[in-house]
């Protein structure tokens, strides 16, 4: 096992933290376990979203910084006579990742352990073997021989159910397997970003927030934004990584170790042309890799962020992440290191007039 050094347990204790939406508290108190030392003020919005306030210069800019504490998960929605649970997903997922996979549910008594369950193959007819296995024929198994025995573990509808994954860095010990890379990575980005800011002076106000409820509609980075009311916007999240067999460079070109993605379009936002210069021209003075990124297919905080008050410029800065939305990611540390490094960097830039050129760049 590889020795975990200080930024190794932070990522540890982010990513083997549960937290789906709408119960992100186990996250929430790892988050400001960590960024609790660099900030001046911890405050929270009313859905559970954590706040941190940095301050370079008290009348200047608002800068937001979002991560979001949520990862995708299921709930309890029944349990059967004999004691199988049935679930519902919270957040997406594809169903052929989800077989065999071991899973905790938090129960009221504890941690239960159980594995999502199926028919086996050989009774399904042979047309229904080349078919993926559908979601809402799968179960859970948690070793109970009946409803009541479910309800003595401490199992009821409504508990969370979130995926079980223990952090390992890989042999090339730059490459790091996790759950919930989505979004603990972000959260990791904010408290970087405070540690890294801390006896610096900038220009600004700095705001590192760990929402909640992202995989749900990018919810906590609205009411947080609302709160927070920034002049500045960035979401920090993970990213499409191309660099697997069988994915062409039109349907994602980004690399792992290749520097942070500069989001230009995705779903929830078209980025904010004058905030992006801004960033590619920062990464350009100070030699820091990044790569481009479009995502047609899903959104970031960011697309919360941008649409509250009168409009915040606002930019999706992402981590190129292998196998998200499922039980396990690869990451790659310098990637992390470098979208810290980049973010500090143009923090350092947005002074009141700078903002006030971007906005109509």
């Amino acid at each position: 096992m590889t020795k975990l050094d200080e930024t190794l347990t932070m990522l540890k204790d982010l990513t083997d933290a549960k937290g789906i939406p709408g119960n992100e508290k186990e996250v929430r108190e790892v988050f400001e376990k960590y960024i609790g030392p660099y900030a001046d003020e911890m405050t929270t919005d009313n859905l559970g979203s954590s706040i941190a306030k940095k301050i370079g210069n008290e009348t200047g800019p608002k800068i937001m910084i979002a991560g979001h504490l949520d990862e995708v998960g299921f709930m309890v929605t029944r349990i059967d006579d004999n004691g199988f649970i049935y679930f519902q997903t919270v957040g997406g997922w594809w169903n052929q990742v989800m077989l065999a996979q071991r899973v905790t549910i938090m129960g009221s008594n504890g941690d239960v352990t159980g594995v999502i369950g199926s028919k086996p193959p050989h009774v399904l007819p042979a047309e229904a073997r080349k078919k993926p296995y559908e979601i809402k024929d799968m179960f859970i198994d948690i070793g109970a021989t009946s409803k009541v025995e479910a309800k003595e573990f401490g199992v009821k509808p409504g508990d969370s159910i979130v995926p079980y994954f223990e952090f390992t860095p890989l042999k090339n010990e730059k490459l790091l397997l996790a759950k919930a890379w989505d979004n603990r990575i972000g959260l990791a980005i904010a408290i970087e970003v405070l540690k890294q800011l801390k006896g610096v002076n900038h220009p600004n106000v700095v705001y590192g927030v760990g929402d909640v409820q992202e995989e749900v509609g990018l919810r906590g980075a609205k009411t947080a934004a609302y709160k927070i009311q920034p002049d500045i916007g960035f979401g920090v999240d993970v990213g499409i990584a191309g660099d697997t067999p069988g994915i062409s460079a039109h349907e994602a070109d980004s690399k792992l170790g290749k520097g942070p993605q500069i989001v230009l379009y995705d779903a929830s936002m078209v980025s904010h042309k004058g905030l992006r210069d801004l960033v590619v021209q920062t990464a350009d003075e100070h030699n820091i890799p990044y790569q481009f990124a479009t995502i047609a297919g899903g959104g970031t905080d960011s697309g919360s962020i941008h649409l509250v008050g009168n409009g915040v410029p606002s930019l999706s800065i992402t981590v190129a992440t292998r196998y998200i939305h499922s039980h396990a990611g690869i990451l790659h540390r310098d990637d992390f290191e470098n979208t810290v490094k980049l973010i500090v960097e143009v923090i350092k830039k947005l002074d009141a007039e700078t903002v006030k050129k971007l906005i109509l760049a």
